[in-house]
């Protein structure tokens, strides 16, 4: 009884209602109600509208319990002491009736209605008291919406007025829909940017007036009007005289170089990093047009995308006369403040992998943001690591190779040039010049040597060429005529011999590492769109490899060798076609842009199709799946294909056996925003991989026990039954610059079924991942 009456007490405190005033009540919140003789199209939108403006918000309230009541009442009279550190952390003082100002909200919701076309609105209110609490409920009768009538624009005979005309058809009023003034400010935008295109640079949105008549029943007109005090100079439009580009630019400049003519600019000498052609190229302000503000606006992006300056701004001022026609103009000076040309940058990283590898690696970069003084970026590489096996690969219990090094040294290079490199081809526009994106050439090789002590050497090359550009801000595309790569085994210890004769899908692809293949990538991105609350990220690739080769063998009449491969300068090439997918979807939960609690999912799909030259993917191309940007609660390789599973010794090498031809994953992500810096998230992943064609040096078997004959070969009919699942949840610390990611996770189906350790027992341990940035 005792403890009943305790808890009674410790309720009636949390529910707030103790700590109300005599002769007040607690305001509990509003109801609102539309009353609409016909529901519009946008009731949803209009009743969130209405919502808005209602204040001040009611105190926090959890099943009639207002504990941010209590703990503010701790902290009464106290100027210290836990009660004041609860009061000010945790507490909130009890919202009364009495703050309520319910004429100016209805005040409010009324001008909301009547910017909406509810010009004979009308809104009621209702205090509904029960006890120490007050609803207050408001009703809104709208009445008929009025529609437009007429949309008339400027009459008159001046520049202006006829500019004003001409943008007509794209107006955003349109005769027989209803009035709604925020499409008036949208259309005073409309008009005002159309204008800016036609050289009115010191015109403004503000300079417009709508006068509206909304005496007619149920009907309006709208007459676009100039203001009569305008100021003269936004009436005409301007052209631009002198262009000036300053690529050496401080906030202190005193320069005294003198500028020479080149194309038309006025261009400050800056040779010995920048030759002139380099910059006029990404200027889109030509001497003698008419001045358009997307023309500026595309100067500044393909300017700062360069990425050799720290700032671009550009100054327009009016020129000290007009021309011989009368036009008035104006100078432009598009002033650079450079970064820094060279910079070097060493990184020391201690990698601990899934296959029980640790170790230090060294990493120099070295950027020369204008290598050819034509703000060429050159990007040079070097890497050294040293790891030795101090635990047996995850999820493994084979401990023989424990000890062993592995050693890899390497080296890279990259140059992107600021346009495409191409044939001057009708129809191809070369410098995209309706893209605000500076298109790039990329030259790119590297190489890299690995010593896997106990097992193998291996020499690897890359070259590549090939285009990058965007058309939007959105849509990126990159395409590679020419991607080559190569790896040559070199000397072999018998472990590393016996498990290629036990592997021959392993031998085909370790042997079939000539790459000459070309690929195409497609991305869209709305990210970058941060006001939006439904977000979609889509990326398609395309690579195909070997088929000019094989055509060029069967021109020269080339034959097949012992294997029955044709080879390309003595070695075997690999002849296949590789399609990615990736979709991934964010939807943030709050209108709030600054609120980061999101839904998020990923969807991958991968296909690998070896012919021709080739049964299998090179080993440099095939999918593995795990890991911490897959599915968490496996280690990376340590599932599939399909619903294979090492067992014993093949444990210790899974890293090889678990690849394949075939990828489908999905995960399924909540982000919660938990203090500053600090996001907390609930995940599921779920996939798994499969070969295209079956390999019986990886057998499986079926939910009997017994060989099932699939061997990790994909089968329509029984994908879905092979993926693994895995959930858990995780911690990111977040400071925009850079994000530490742990995600606990834990194994709730494998490909073959319910998780087993490698010797057969139940596996129920979760896996704790560390990583850097965001999975998807």
């Amino acid at each position: 009884r005792a403890a009943s009456l305790l808890l009674l007490c410790l309720l009636a405190s949390c529910s707030g209602l103790r700590y109300v005033p005599e002769k007040e009540k607690l305001y509990a919140g509003t109801n609102v109600r539309i009353s609409y003789p016909a529901k519009p199209k946008n009731a949803a939108l209009l009743q969130t509208e209405l919502e808005s403006v209602v204040s001040p918000k009611p105190n926090f309230s959890f099943l009639g319990l207002r504990p941010k009541i209590y703990f503010w009442h701790l902290g009464v009279g106290k100027k210290k002491g836990v009660g004041k550190f609860l009061a000010d952390r945790l507490g909130e003082a009890p919202v009364l009736l009495s703050q309520v100002k319910i004429p100016a909200t209805q005040a409010l919701m009324t001008n909301r209605l009547q910017n909406r076309g509810y010009f004979r609105a009308a809104v009621t209110h209702e205090v509904k008291a029960d006890g120490k609490t007050a609803q207050v409920n408001y009703t809104a009768n709208t009445g008929p919406v009025s529609i437009l009538k007429e949309v008339n624009f400027p009459a008159g005979d001046s520049a202006v007025l006829a500019a004003i005309r001409g943008t007509q058809g794209g107006s955003l009023l349109k005769v027989g829909e209803a009035y709604d003034l925020s499409v008036l400010t949208q259309e005073r935008v409309r008009i005002d940017a159309a204008l800016k295109n036609q050289g009115y640079y010191y015109f403004t949105p503000d300079i417009l007036i709508f006068e509206v008549d909304s005496t007619l029943r149920n009907q309006a007109t709208v007459d676009v009007r100039v203001k009569a005090a305008a100021p003269a100079r936004a009436l005409h439009p301007y052209w631009l005289d002198q262009v000036s580009l300053n690529s050496n630019y401080v906030l202190t400049d005193t320069t005294t170089r003198q500028p020479v003519m080149y194309q038309k600019y006025r261009y400050f000498p800056d040779e010995i990093f920048f030759k002139a052609k380099a910059l006029t190229r990404a200027t889109f302000l030509y001497p003698d047009s008419l001045f358009r503000r997307p023309r500026r606006d595309q100067t500044l992006s393909r300017l700062m995308s360069l990425g050799a300056f720290r700032f671009v701004e550009i100054k327009f001022a009016p020129a000290a006369a007009g021309d011989s026609a009368g036009r008035a103009r104006l100078d432009a000076q598009v002033l650079m403040t450079r970064l820094a040309k060279k910079n070097l940058r060493a990184e020391l990283q201690l990698v601990n992998k899934s296959n029980g590898f640790t170790g230090p690696g060294l990493t120099l970069a070295f950027r020369n943001r204008s290598a050819l003084r034509g703000a060429e970026q050159l990007l040079l590489n070097a890497t050294a690591s040293f790891e030795t096996q101090t635990a047996p690969p995850a999820g493994t219990e084979a401990r023989g190779n424990v000890g062993l090094t592995s050693y890899e040294v390497g080296a890279s290079a990259q140059l992107l040039v600021p346009h495409l490199i191409s044939p001057n081809l009708p129809l191809l526009d070369t410098e995209l010049h309706d893209s605000d994106f500076q298109p790039r050439t990329s030259f790119g090789a590297g190489y890299r040597y690995i010593v896997r002590a106990g097992f193998f050497q291996q020499d690897f090359l890359n070259l590549s060429y090939g285009y990058v550009w965007k058309t939007s801000i959105t849509n990126e595309q990159e395409l590679r005529p020419l991607d080559l790569q190569y790896a040559r085994l070199g000397s072999t210890e018998k472990e590393f011999d016996d498990l290629l004769k036990r592997r021959p899908f392993l031998a085909n692809s370790f042997r079939q590492q000539f790459i000459l293949g070309s690929s195409y990538r497609y991305t869209y991105d709305q990210q970058v769109l941060e006001q939006r609350r439904w977000q979609l990220y889509f990326q398609s690739g395309l690579e195909v490899s070997g088929n000019a080769a094989r055509a060029l063998s069967g021109v020269i009449g080339a034959k097949k060798n012992e294997r029955g491969a044709y080879e390309l300068l003595g070695q075997e090439f690999s002849q296949y076609t590789k399609v990615d997918l990736e979709l991934r979807e964010y939807f943030r939960l709050s209108t709030n842009p600054t609120i980061g609690n999101r839904l998020v999912g990923r969807l991958l799909v991968g296909a690998g199709l070896p012919y021709g030259n080739s049964t299998v993917l090179p080993y440099l191309k095939q999918y593995g799946i795990g890991g911490p940007n897959s599915i968490r609660a496996f280690a990376a390789r340590q599932l599939g294909p399909g619903t294979y599973r090492p067992t014993g010794a093949e444990a210790a090498t899974r890293f090889y056996d678990q690849v394949g031809d075939l990828r489908l994953e999905g995960n399924l992500e909540y982000r919660q925003d938990l203090f500053r810096y600090i996001k907390g998230a609930l995940f599921v992943d779920a996939g798994n991989i499969w070969l295209v064609n079956p390999d019986e040096s990886r057998p499986t078997l079926g939910p009997d026990g017994r060989p099932d004959g699939k061997n990790g070969q994909f089968r329509p009919s029984t994908f879905l039954q092979e993926l693994a699942i895995g959930a858990g949840a995780g911690l990111r610390i977040d400071v925009q610059f850079f994000v530490i990611r742990f995600d606990y996770a834990f194994p709730l189906r494998a490909g073959y079924g319910k998780p087993l350790t490698p010797s057969g027992k139940a596996d129920r341990a979760g896996r704790l991942n560390l990583a850097i940035g965001y999975p998807f």
